[in-house]
């Protein structure tokens, strides 16, 4: 339990450090992608682990578009950082698990119950609170919180394929998917900035280094060897150590406005999804 607490405290922490990081959120998502993937394999390696060569084989395309919504995640999650508090920015991120709740309950014609319907509207009545569209601040906001939906539904995207790579473990998709969202994101972050512009600083570059191998590698690791251990209550439960420290960190340590409308809404949108998530191990369990 301990590696899986100071897994999400790494989390959490995610957001401040990039707001320090004078990069475009491109450069940085490639980065992390990289920097990340380099931490994994070497762990792959270390653990002497083989390849699923005959779920790679059959399920190579679904790797691919799972890397590519890792990848442009990170880079809406990053610019959210940047447009809005880290707190708003985080609270708009984990809209995700309900988007996959409705996207199972559109796509695979899931049977979502009316509790959890109920969880959805809170959480969309969080979001206009988070959004400043009761105070007359949302032009000023909009912007952050559209890249933080953005991000969500990349994430979403990525949990819903990773119930089609069933057969490869966990630490050797991750290394995979990291790898892939680094191949990607080259090409697209050549397009999309000037490289010859940027001006790289020891501070950028040091807070880059550690968002790649401390934020993802270390803390993936952490994660994943944790998950093996823990029931999925207590996994739902912790996983929310992450934006309460995002957003104690934005207010305390980088001193980011959120009117109290805003601080609600935040309430309101992980205090669905974590009831929403909840439910939803409760009626396996029960099942």
């Amino acid at each position: 339990m301990v590696a899986y607490v100071l897994a999400m405290l790494i989390f959490g922490t995610m957001g401040p450090l990039v707001k320090y990081i004078s990069l475009p959120a491109e450069i940085i998502a490639l980065s992390r992608g990289c920097l990340g993937a380099l931490c994994l394999w070497l762990a792959w390696v270390g653990l002497r682990q083989h390849f699923q060569r005959e779920v790679l084989r059959r399920k190579w395309w679904l790797l691919l578009l799972s890397g590519a919504a890792l990848g442009f995640n990170w880079i809406y999650l990053f610019a959210a950082y940047k447009l809005t508090s880290v707190a708003s920015a985080t609270v708009c991120y984990y809209m995700a698990p309900l988007m996959v709740m409705c996207a199972c309950a559109l796509i695979y014609k899931e049977k979502v119950g009316a509790f959890k319907w109920g969880c959805a509207a809170v959480a969309l009545l969080g979001l206009a609170l988070t959004a400043g569209f009761f105070d007359g601040n949302s032009d000023a906001k909009l912007p952050g919180v559209i890249m933080g939906l953005l991000a969500a539904g990349h994430y979403a995207v990525l949990i819903l394929l990773n119930k089609s790579l069933q057969g490869l473990g966990t630490l050797e998709l991750s290394a995979l998917q990291l790898s892939l969202a680094g191949l990607i994101l080259l090409p697209y972050s050549l397009w999309q900035v000037d490289v010859s512009a940027l001006e790289l600083n020891l501070r950028s570059v040091l807070l880059t280094l550690c968002l790649g191998l401390v934020h993802t590698g270390l803390a993936y690791l952490l994660y994943f060897g944790a998950l093996q251990r823990l029931s999925g209550v207590r996994i739902a439960i912790f996983s929310y150590i992450d934006p309460a420290v995002a957003v104690l960190l934005s207010l305390t340590f980088l001193h980011e406005p959120l009117s109290t409308a805003a601080l609600i809404g935040a309430g309101l949108i992980l205090g669905a999804a974590a009831a929403s998530e909840l439910v939803n191990f409760r009626r396996r369990k029960a099942g």
